[in-house]
């Protein structure tokens, strides 16, 4: 590749992020959809009411019971009876795997607890958590996995999360100060997440939502600003401030998925970790990718400052378009 198509190469990666992360109109082509909730009886343990509803009459008719439920568990109608043990095992819909599908279970238990999740056609299971204590630290082995998972998949999809994980890489100079940066990022988005969890600490989404956009804003002006400023000489405290903010942000998500009623902190700490392993293998990357432009005479000062200007300005569209939300929200 010669040296001009580097250069039109590294001036396109901005213009293709802006456009990648643009809002787009939903896909024309409707696929079917399905949702399964069973939601616990009051005065009833381990006793479930089952509602099925679905886009198709085809899965209407057809399925009359749509899911294979845990050995423990007994259909009584419109009822899921499972006992005193509750509703522990794996729930199967063996007739989705293949399919378009996607089916939305919801799971609410008398104490508040809430499951959620989509379940397509390459994942058409789910466990539900019921580990003994007894079983020590290998019985946690499906927590570990699937909340692990999850926190890696909600930074690499989180947008405003992964946007600002790339503007700080880009702000803080030298090994060590990064590192700080993101050691105190990480220590205070796991304080507001885990205040958020347990339910010591509640904010309504809108402004936070707001406020972790315009995070970004601030940040991408701090990396084309030429002179000196906080963000610069301690952005350890920057950062500190900034991830109490994006804590309630991972909060919301993460009660929005759900958690197994038994095994909260089980599921808090690997959801955390997934999340660190997520934003390390960012910062890996945007640091591989500036080491490559250099070697590449790419000018990645250029490079850079095009892709800060693409990161503020959508951050800066999502700012708008959330403090409107908020301003003019339910209740306002």
């Amino acid at each position: 590749m010669t040296r001009l198509s580097l250069h039109r190469l590294a001036w396109s990666l901005p213009l293709l992020l802006a456009v990648s992360l643009a809002p787009t109109p939903a896909a024309g082509h409707e696929l079917n959809s399905a949702s399964l909730s069973l939601t616990e009886v009051e005065g009833q343990d381990g006793r479930f009411l089952m509602r099925w509803e679905a886009s198709s009459s085809t899965l209407r008719s057809e399925l009359a019971t749509p899911a294979v439920f845990p050995p423990a568990c007994k259909l009584d109608g419109a009822f899921l009876d499972c006992g005193d043990a509750g509703l522990v095992g794996t729930i199967e819909l063996p007739w989705l795997e293949g399919t378009e599908t996607s089916v939305m279970l919801v799971i609410e238990w008398r104490s508040g607890s809430r499951l959620v999740r989509v379940l397509t056609g390459s994942d058409p299971s789910l466990p539900v958590y019921g580990i003994p204590s007894s079983a020590g630290l290998r019985g946690l082995r499906p927590i570990v996995v699937d909340y692990t998972r999850l926190g890696v998949d909600h930074i690499l999809t989180g947008f405003d999360h992964l946007l600002f994980v790339v503007a700080l890489t880009l702000l803080v100079r030298g090994g060590r100060r990064l590192i700080g940066a993101v050691t105190a990022f990480t220590v205070a988005h796991s304080l507001t997440l885990a205040c958020a969890v347990f339910g010591w600490l509640t904010l309504p989404a809108p402004p936070v939502e707001a406020a972790i956009a315009l995070s970004i804003v601030l940040v991408c002006g701090e990396c084309i600003r030429p002179t000196d400023s906080l963000a610069r000489r301690a952005p350890w405290a920057v950062t500190f401030a900034f991830g109490l903010l994006h804590g309630l942000g991972f909060a919301s998500s993460l009660l929005d998925i759900g958690l197994p009623e038994r095994h909260v902190p089980a599921a808090l700490l690997f959801f955390n970790v997934g999340v660190e392993i997520g934003q390390l293998g960012v910062i890996a990357l945007v640091v591989a990718l500036h080491l490559l432009a250099e070697r590449a005479s790419m000018q990645p000062a250029k490079v850079q400052r095009g892709l800060v200007y693409a990161m503020g300005g959508m951050a800066g569209y999502w700012s708008i378009e959330r403090i409107v939300a908020a301003l003019t929200g339910p209740g306002v």
